[in-house]
């Protein structure tokens, strides 16, 4: 053998293990790579299932106690609004809250709640303040209402139905009402008939009602800073975070505020859940 030809088998040899070694670094490259993407894809699965399990969670909260024809300010209702939400946005609520709202107040805030409804949209209502039950529906009394004789509560008052149709229509999950507005009338004195308390609220699919009294009840204010019913509903949505669900808490909080009354005053519960709702976690 000359020594061109070794020369030439050598560089053969040597041509052939550099080839092998670009090989064999191509193929770990596009293994590593799959390992990245296949990783990559992973975590956007995670990532997608984690925002599909979060809800969204809305509440509109709206306390009024400053009203020009009332004897005296109401202090609980924007003591309760307040704490109310405190407690909602440490649950992961989006709360949208107004106090001593004018109708148009009132009408804005609804309309800027609609506009947020997604959906999978857990939606509450909160009112505290006065409310009035005309031609058997409920009206949200605002501040600057001017109410003379009882056709004028169905033009200067906020619907509760209403507010719950116009929910409904965009597509909410669950519609959740808090409704602390049980009080005795205060334009009662320039009405023809006697009426106070409010009217049975029918519950559209998939929602729970708390009202602070039965239907055509009423109930006094107590005298500590926030209302019987929002105290009680604070301590069992305290005491039940991520423990159990919505209606659970609204019954309890019916159950305890009846007992300790004797009866005297007895809040509402209407549901018509078809889902377990839970505040907390």
């Amino acid at each position: 053998m000359n020594v061109s030809q070794l020369i030439s088998r050598r560089s053969v040899a040597i041509l052939a293990g550099l080839v092998g070694m670009v090989s064999l670094a191509i193929g770990a490259h596009a293994a590593l790579n799959k390992r990245a993407l296949d990783a990559a894809k992973a975590i956007g699965t995670e990532q997608s299932a984690d925002s599909a399990g979060k809800q969204s969670r809305l509440a509109l909260i709206i306390g009024n106690g400053h009203y020009p024809d009332a004897s005296t300010p109401l202090n609980q209702p924007i003591n309760d609004a307040r704490a109310l939400t405190a407690t909602l946005r440490q649950s992961g609520f989006d709360v949208d809250v107004v106090e001593d709202a004018s109708k148009d107040d009132m009408q804005r805030a609804v309309g800027r709640l609609k506009s947020r409804i997604k959906p999978d949209s857990v939606v509450m209502l909160f009112f505290g303040g006065y409310a009035i039950q005309a031609g058997r529906e409920s009206y949200m009394i605002p501040v600057d209402a001017r109410i003379w004789k009882e056709g004028d509560i169905k033009r200067e008052g906020v619907s509760v139905e209403s507010v719950l149709d116009a929910v409904k229509e965009k597509g909410a999950k669950a519609k959740l009402v808090v409704l602390d507005a049980s009080r005795r009338n205060p334009y009662e004195r320039r009405f023809r008939s006697f009426s106070h308390g409010l009217a049975p609220i029918a519950a559209p699919d998939n929602a729970l009602i708390l009202t602070s009294a039965t239907p055509g009840k009423v109930a006094d204010d107590s005298k500590g800073q926030n209302s019987v019913l929002v105290s009680e509903l604070l301590n069992n949505l305290a005491s039940h975070q991520g423990a159990g669900g919505i209606e659970g808490v609204f019954n309890k909080t019916r159950v305890a505020i009846s007992r300790a009354s004797d009866g005297a005053q007895v809040p509402s519960v209407s549901s018509s859940l078809t889902d377990e709702i839970r505040i907390g976690g």
